[in-house]
C-alpha cells in the first residue's frame, strides 16, 4: 500500500514542471487498419463485420478511470456496474459473468490479441492503452471458446506509438488523487515503453436526493512495460508487461453492502515475434503468453434472505480467493498465393488452472461448518486449428472470406476444499465454427458488407460439476451433460468515408443457443441445477459509428480552429428470450438495452497563443429489463421473479483544457453535470422512498452511480 502511494505521488510531482504539445488536427480516419478480426493488419473496409474503434485521441480526452468507463462513454453494450471493480457487459446478446469471471464469458476480452485473463473490466484502468478495437459478434474464426457476443482487444503503447514523456496529475471531488507518467522512444534498431499510474478516491455522494455512499471508494495502481527489436525489415520481437489492479474496492452489490471489500488484480506477460521471407509474400507470427488474474473478497453479509424467504442470520465474514493462471502459444503462419489472394492458418495451445479457497464465518448465533468455494477448482487445456482464406475481384473492389474452425478442449474438474462426495472428472469438448462474408466497394467512398459466422462457449467444471453454497446461503449443483452453448450471427452493413465524415450502420441478428443457466429445483428450497436452456435469445437490431469534422465539411478556411462530432449507437428492435419461464411477467432478454447512445462535440483553437478545446459528451443508457437480485420491498416488487423495466436515462459530462505554457496542459472536467441519481442495474436508488426491503440491509438503503463530479488537473509532455 505504501509504495503503490508512493509511485502515485512521484507521477504527480514534475507535472508542474514539464509540457505538452497543441491540440491535435482533428482527423477522421475513412480506412484505418484494424488487427482484432483477422489477426493482421487489415484496412477496416475490409471486414465482413462490424469494428468499432477508440482510438487515442478518444481516449486522452475521456474522464474515464476504467475501461468500463471508456466503453460506457462509447456506446459498445449494457454494462451492469456493481462496483468500481466489477463489472459485467453484454454485446448482441452474448454477456461477461457478473463476477468477472473470464472462464465464464461469453465475451472475449484481448490484451494485444491474445486472452486478457479476465472479463471483468472495472479491473483494468485505461492508462497505457494505445486503442481498443472492439468487433461485435462471433466475426472470426481466428478466436475460440466465448466469442458469442463479440472480442474487446485491449492495445498497449509501445515506444513506436507513444514516444516521449509524459506526466499528469489530477484531483477532485470526495477526495480523488490521481496520476501517470509514461516514457517511451525508439534508438536505432530498439523501442522502449515504460508506464504507471495510480489514484484514490473516497466514499462518493450520489446524485439529487441522495447521500454519502458508504463503501464506494478505492484504490488503482499500474505497471506497463514495452520493449521492441527490429532485427531487420523482415523480423521483429516485441514483449509487454503489465500489472493493473484495484483494491481496497468496496462492493455493495445488490444489498446495498457497507462491509464488503476486494481486492482484483491482472498481471500478464507476452512475446511475439513476426517475421516474412524478402518480399513479403510468406509471412508467420508467433506469440507466447502467460497472465495470472487474481480476485480476493473480503465479503460478509450478517442478514441473508433464509429459505423461507424471511431474514436469516448471515455471515461475520466470507473470504474467498480466486487465482487463474493461463499459459498459451499461438503460431499463425500466412501467404499471398496468387495476385489478391490471402491465405491465413493457425494452431492455438493454451493451459489454465483455477484455484478457489474460502473461509466463512457466521455472526454470533449462527456457526457455520466449512464450505467449497464459489468456483471449483479446474484445469483446462484447449488445442485449436484455423484455416481462412480471403480473394480480391473485380480490380479490389470486391472482398470474398472464408474460414473454419476446429477446437478441442479437456475441462478437468479437481480436488475443492470442503466439497463434500466430489468425484473429480475430465471432460472432452470438441466445437467447429464459421465464419464467411463479402465487401464490395461500390464507390470509393461508399462500402457495403455482409457476413455470417458462429461462435461458442465451453461449460466450465463448475457448471459440470458444481455442488457449492453461494453468498447467501443457496446451494447449486452441476450437470456434466451440459452442451457448449453456441451462436450464429448474420449482418450485413455499409460505411461512407466523405470529405471530413465517416458513417457506419450494420443491421445485424445474432440467435444464441444451449445457454447454460441454473433452474430451481421443483420442491427444494434454495437449490438450483445447472442445466441448458432450450428456448433461444434472439437479438436483432441496427448499430450506427459517426465521426464529422464540421469545419472541415464547411469549407471553413482558417485551419487554426477544430470543430468535431461524434456519435455511436445502436437500437435491439426484436430482443426475445424463447427460453423465458412461462410465468415471467417479459420475454425480453434481460441485461441488455432497448437502445443507447453516445453522442459529443469537441470545439477549440490549435496554432495561437493559447491553444484550447471544450468537449461535451451526452451518454444514453437506454431501457433494459432484469430479475433483480434486490430484496425489495412489496411496492416496488409484485412477485419474487418479477421482470422489472429499467428507465433510460441521459449524463452528461464536459472537459476543457487549454495549454497555459509550451508544452503543459491544463484541463477541467465535470462528470454527471446534471447531478442525476440513478444507477446502471439496481432499482433500489439511494434516494427517498426507499425501495429496499430494510430487513435485509446490510447497512445501506440503496445504491446510486456518483453525482455530479469536478476534477481537475496538469498533463506536461516533452
Amino acid at each position: 500500500m505504501i509504495a503503490r502511494r508512493f509511485l502515485l505521488a512521484a507521477t504527480a510531482l514534475p507535472a508542474l514542471l514539464l509540457a505538452a504539445p497543441a491540440l491535435a488536427q482533428t482527423e477522421i480516419k475513412l480506412d484505418e487498419l484494424v488487427v482484432t478480426v483477422t489477426g493482421r493488419p487489415e484496412p477496416r473496409s475490409q471486414i465482413p463485420g462490424t469494428v468499432q474503434v477508440i482510438d487515442r485521441d478518444k481516449i486522452e480526452h475521456s474522464s474515464a478511470k476504467s475501461i468500463t468507463d471508456l466503453l460506457a462513454e462509447n456506446a459498445v453494450g449494457f454494462f451492469s456496474e456493481w462496483t468500481p471493480g466489477q463489472t459485467s457487459i453484454n454485446i448482441r446478446g452474448g454477456s461477461t459473468d457478473g463476477q468477472g469471471k473470464d472462464f465464464r464469458s461469453q465475451v472475449l476480452v484481448l490484451m494485444n490479441g491474445r486472452r486478457a485473463g479476465t472479463a471483468n473490466l472495472s479491473k483494468l484502468s485505461a492508462a497505457d492503452v494505445e486503442r481498443i478495437e472492439i468487433v461485435r459478434g462471433p466475426s472470426s474464426v481466428i478466436y475460440g471458446s466465448q466469442n458469442i457476443g463479440g472480442v474487446i482487444n485491449i492495445i498497449l503503447k509501445t515506444g513506436r506509438t507513444a514516444p516521449g514523456t509524459m506526466i499528469e496529475a489530477a484531483g477532485g471531488s470526495w477526495g480523488l488523487l490521481q496520476g501517470k507518467a509514461q516514457t517511451g522512444g525508439v534508438y536505432d534498431s530498439i523501442d522502449w515503453y515504460a508506464g504507471v499510474s495510480g489514484g484514490k478516491r473516497d466514499d462518493y455522494h450520489s446524485g439529487r436526493g441522495g447521500t454519502t455512499m458508504a463503501n464506494t471508494g478505492w484504490q488503482r495502481f499500474g505497471l506497463t512495460g514495452a520493449l521492441g527489436l527490429q532485427i531487420n525489415p523482415d523480423h521483429r520481437i516485441e514483449t509487454s508487461l503489465r500489472t493493473d489492479g484495484i483494491y481496497d474496492v468496496g462492493f455493495r452489490g445488490s444489498g446495498a453492502n457497507t462491509i464488503s471489500q476486494e481486492d482484483r488484480y491482472n498481471n500478464s506477460f507476452d512475446v511475439t515475434y513476426k517475421g516474412q521471407l524478402p518480399g513479403g509474400r510468406y509471412r508467420w507470427m508467433l506469440q507466447g503468453y502467460a497472465v495470472q488474474d487474481v480476485d480476493n473478497f473480503r465479503w460478509a453479509s450478517p442478514v441473508i434472505r433464509g429459505g423461507t424467504g424471511l431474514p436469516a442470520l448471515g455471515t461475520a465474514a466470507d473470504y474467498n480467493r480466486r487465482e487463474l493462471n493461463v499459459f498459451g502459444t499461438r503460431f499463425q503462419p500466412s501467404a499471398t498465393l496468387w495476385q489478391g489472394n490471402d491465405l491465413l492458418a493457425g494452431w492455438d495451445w493454451e493451459t489454465s488452472k483455477l484455484r478457489s479457497i474460502r473461509d466463512r464465518i457466521g455472526v454470533p448465533g449462527n456457526p457455520l461448518a466449512p464450505v467449497s468455494p464459489q468456483d471449483n477448482n479446474q484445469s483446462e487445456t484447449v488445442n485449436a486449428f484455423y484455416v481462412e482464406d480471403s480473394q480480391k475481384l473485380l480490380d479490389d473492389r470486391l472482398t470474398l472470406r472464408g474460414g473454419i474452425r476446429r477446437t478441442f478442449g479437456t475441462t478437468s474438474f479437481e480436488y475443492t476444499p470442503n466439497l463434500p462426495g466430489q468425484r473429480p472428472r475430465d471432460v472432452d469438448y470438441q466445437a467447429t465454427t464459421y465464419s464467411t462474408g463479402a465487401t464490395f466497394k461500390a464507390t470509393d467512398q461508399l462500402t457495403f458488407r455482409v457476413g455470417y459466422a458462429t461462435g461458442f462457449r465451453a461449460p466450465t467444471a463448475t457448471e459440470l460439476a458444481a455442488d457449492f453454497n453461494t453468498l447467501g446461503g443457496g446451494r447449486i449443483f452441476g450437470n456434466p451433460s451440459l452442451k457448449p452453448e453456441t451462436s450464429r450471427q448474420v449482418e450485413a452493413g455499409a460505411t461512407y468515408a466523405g470529405d471530413g465524415w465517416r458513417v457506419d450502420a450494420a443491421l445485424f441478428q445474432n440467435v444464441i443457443s444451449d445457454r447454460i443457466i441454473t433452474r430451481l429445483r421443483p420442491g427444494v428450497a434454495n437449490t438450483s441445477d445447472y442445466a441448458n436452456n432450450s428456448g433461444d435469445i434472439i437479438v436483432r437490431g441496427l448499430e450506427l459509428q459517426l465521426d464529422g469534422d464540421l469545419l472541415r465539411l464547411a469549407r471553413f478556411e482558417d485551419t487554426r480552429w477544430r470543430w468535431s462530432v461524434f456519435a455511436n449507437g445502436a437500437y435491439n428492435f426484436d430482443m426475445k428470450d424463447k427460453g423465458a419461464p412461462v410465468t415471467a411477467n417479459s420475454n425480453n432478454a434481460e441485461r441488455m438495452y432497448k437502445y443507447q447512445a453516445a453522442i459529443g462535440t469537441r470545439f477549440g483553437q490549435s496554432g495561437g497563443q493559447y491553444d484550447w478545446s471544450i468537449q461535451v459528451q451526452g451518454i444514453l443508457r437506454g431501457p433494459m429489463w432484469y430479475n433483480t437480485e434486490e430484496n425489495l420491498i412489496a411496492s416496488a416488487e409484485p412477485f419474487r421473479e418479477f421482470i422489472h423495466r429499467k428507465s433510460p436515462f441521459w449524463v452528461w459530462n464536459v472537459r476543457g483544457e487549454v495549454e497555459i505554457t509550451k508544452g503543459v496542459k491544463l484541463f477541467a472536467l465535470v462528470n454527471n453535470l446534471f447531478n442525476v441519481n440513478e444507477h446502471p442495474i439496481f432499482i433500489g436508488l439511494d434516494k427517498k422512498p426507499y425501495k429496499l426491503d430494510s430487513r435485509f440491509a446490510n447497512g445501506g438503503t440503496g445504491t446510486s452511480m456518483s453525482g455530479l463530479e469536478v476534477q481537475a488537473g496538469l498533463q506536461a509532455r516533452f
